[in-house]
């Protein structure tokens, strides 16, 4: 359709530039959805920084591999992962 349209104008495709207008309402949840998904990125990384201290920390304090892993609801295996 694009393409189509665009051969009418006598325009290349890839010098059509299409902007979608989106009502203040679809804005608005959109700018929610991005500040959210930001947010939900900045927490995620938080969380990895937490939980890789938590990790050092605990085993450092003598707690086995098999411990943090029952603590921190993670497994073994990701625990040895941290800590490497």
């Amino acid at each position: 359709m694009v393409k189509d349209a665009a051969a009418t104008l006598n325009v290349k495709v890839n010098g059509v530039k299409v902007t979608p207008k989106l009502s203040e309402q679809d804005e608005l949840m959109l700018q929610r959805m991005l500040d959210a998904k930001s947010a939900a990125i900045k927490t995620q990384q938080e969380a990895s920084m937490l939980m890789c201290e938590t990790v050092r920390i605990l085993r450092n304090q003598g707690l086995t591999v098999r411990d943090v892993a029952e603590l921190t609801g993670v497994t073994p295996q990701r625990i040895s992962s941290l800590k490497a």
